[in-house]
């Protein structure tokens, strides 16, 4: 009864209803895929008795008749009224079974194989390149007793970041699953080696027997395999009824939201196959966006991971995506809120703003703090480094969220070589990125939580947008008339309320830049605030000016220029 409640519920809730001849073969498929991805084995007949129509067959066909049928009549409906809708007898409902074979004959979920894997060998730290503290050891431990893998070279190391070729793939593939059918990894192989050939067909042949592939890879498998080729050989390595969707719900609801598995899409190859080892628990991606890199080569320890979850069940991995509202921030990156075309000029002209501008944000979109600059040999004077300094420094200054205000220099007047290295006099270098990503994270949050209570909405314009946040800096701080060196910095505002105009317009900017919106600075008369585009318009704002004692001023908020400026 669980698989049928399962399937109900994607009845009711997922599927809408399909009315038209094309949207029931549609239909049709979506259901043979889902039903794949659950566990059962799915096909397409024809029966006669129901008017021709085409049904959708599952099961084990060793061990079961059952079929479900893609029509849907009044019949079905009372014999399971919960399977379509009370108010329309005569609709054709998500997903159309016959619901009267359905719960006469629908067998239980897919449950793991009576037969187990176990090991036939001591593994006792063959491999020399393979130790206890790698994350991977467990996994090249269980490939090796199982009789897996013989390692690499001489058979005394394992090489766990070569690349596996796609012949290699094929071999373990096979070796796997003749362990799993008869207690010896070779069988496959020896049952199909009679031909000669290259060392791996015996292990393709076994394969293509089950039809685990076909001729995809013809002239193909001396290459390296991509991590999709051995998804897609992995993927039917074994009999599905062996492995539990344990991911599925969460797969699905990572991928729609736009926050995980963003790198397999409807055209990336073998992409069902690649859906299946998340579903099953034996890919997880990359952490904190489950990227599977389907084009990138398959190492060898990556290989022997997904080859021992496949065997052992308690490998296998639960995901534990955090699906984040629509509107987070969490994850942001200093260096994503500076795009950058990717140009960059090795030998900027001092005077040349626009240029000097693009190569802090190549450095800057990039999480970087170093610039390398080369001049024609003896070009540069000492007076030429101190204007350089002075330049960037003027620069970076327009991104002030990004923490930086000071700038160190080595260079060669000889050879016209330049590395500037960006940081904060407010702390020591070492300390750089602690604060960067704390100030980052406290900026997440106040962001996060402004809509979550409803104070920024997405059909604000960025001008109210701008107005809230202006508001809430000038409510959250007090200016610091002792002038410590740390209220220069967003990071004390966020953490005690407490800043100068620094601390104030840094603060204020980055909560902008996480609304999206471009904004600067502008400097006069040792004072510095913000400049902002709001729905097309340039608008100076001065949360430093608008925190007065008797509460917020907004007329420092959204000023022209001759208005910001005539103030000084």
């Amino acid at each position: 009864m669980e698989g049928i409640d399962s399937l109900k519920k994607y009845l009711l809730t997922v599927h809408p209803v399909r009315r038209t001849s094309g949207q029931k073969a549609e239909c049709r498929q979506w259901i043979l895929r889902e039903l794949k991805r659950a566990g059962w084995r799915p096909w397409e007949e024809t029966y006669g008795k129901f008017n021709g129509s085409v049904n959708i067959v599952a099961g084990d066909p060793d061990r079961a008749n059952v079929f479900l049928c893609t029509h849907y009549d009044t019949a079905s409906r009372m014999l399971l009224p919960d399977f379509v809708s009370p108010t329309n007898v005569a609709a054709h409902v998500a997903y159309h079974f016959t619901a009267a074979l359905l719960l006469a004959v629908l067998p239980a979920p897919a449950q793991a194989a009576e037969k187990s894997f176990s090991k036939v060998r001591t593994y006792e730290d063959r491999f020399s390149d393979v130790t206890p503290s790698d994350w991977y050891y467990e996994d090249v431990k269980a490939l090796y007793e199982l009789g897996l893998t013989e390692g690499a070279g001489n058979g005394d190391v394992f090489d766990p970041n070569g690349q596996l070729t796609v012949a290699e793939v094929a071999a373990m593939a096979s070796r796997l699953r003749s362990f799993y059918e008869t207690g010896d990894s070779m069988s496959g192989r020896d049952a199909w080696g009679e031909d000669g050939g290259a060392w791996y067909m015996p292990y393709v042949r076994h394969l293509q027997s089950l039809e685990i592939v076909g001729q995809e890879f013809e002239g193909r498998y001396d290459r390296p395999a991509t991590r999709g080729e051995m998804a897609h050989v992995l993927a039917g390595a074994l009999p599905e009824e062996l492995f539990l969707p344990v991911n599925r719900d969460l797969v699905a609801e990572g991928r729609a939201s736009g926050q995980y598995l963003q790198d397999v899409g409807e055209e990336t190859p073998y992409r069902e196959d690649i859906l299946l080892l998340y579903d099953w628990g034996i890919a997880g991606g990359a952490v904190g966006t489950g990227a599977f890199q389907p084009g990138d080569p398959i190492s060898r320890c990556q290989a022997a991971a997904m080859v021992a979850r496949l065997a052992y069940e308690e490998r296998r991995l639960t995901l534990d995506w955090e699906i984040l509202p629509a509107y987070s921030r969490k994850g942001t990156s200093m260096g994503d809120l500076v795009h950058s075309d990717g140009t960059f000029y090795e030998a900027p002209a001092l005077d040349d703003a626009e240029k000097i501008d693009a190569d802090v944000r190549y450095m800057l979109s990039r999480g970087q703090r170093e610039l390398t600059l080369n001049y024609p040999a003896n070009t540069l004077t000492n007076a030429d480094i101190s204007r350089l300094l002075s330049v960037f420094l003027d620069a970076v200054r327009q991104y002030v969220e990004q923490t930086y205000n000071y700038i160190s220099v080595s260079f060669s007047l000889r050879t016209g070589y330049v590395q500037l290295t960006f940081s904060s006099s407010l702390y020591d270098e070492s300390q750089t990125e602690f604060y960067r990503e704390e100030t980052m994270e406290y900026a997440v949050a106040v962001h996060d939580w402004m809509w979550e209570t409803g104070q920024v909405t997405a059909d604000m314009t960025e001008y109210d947008k701008a107005r809230v946040y202006f508001a809430w800096i000038c409510e959250s701080c007090r200016y610091d008339h002792t002038y410590e060196d740390m209220s220069h910095s967003a990071y004390r505002l966020f953490d005690e309320g407490i800043a100068v105009c620094d601390g104030y317009t840094a603060a204020y900017n980055l909560l902008l830049k996480l609304e999206g919106i471009d904004c600067g600075t502008w400097s006069a008369a040792d004072h510095i605030w913000t400049t902002a585009e709001l729905d097309g318009h340039t608008y100076h704002i001065d949360t430093t000016w608008g925190d007065q004692t008797y509460g917020v001023e907004y007329r420092y908020f959204a000023m022209t220029e001759a208005d910001a400026v005539s103030r000084f």
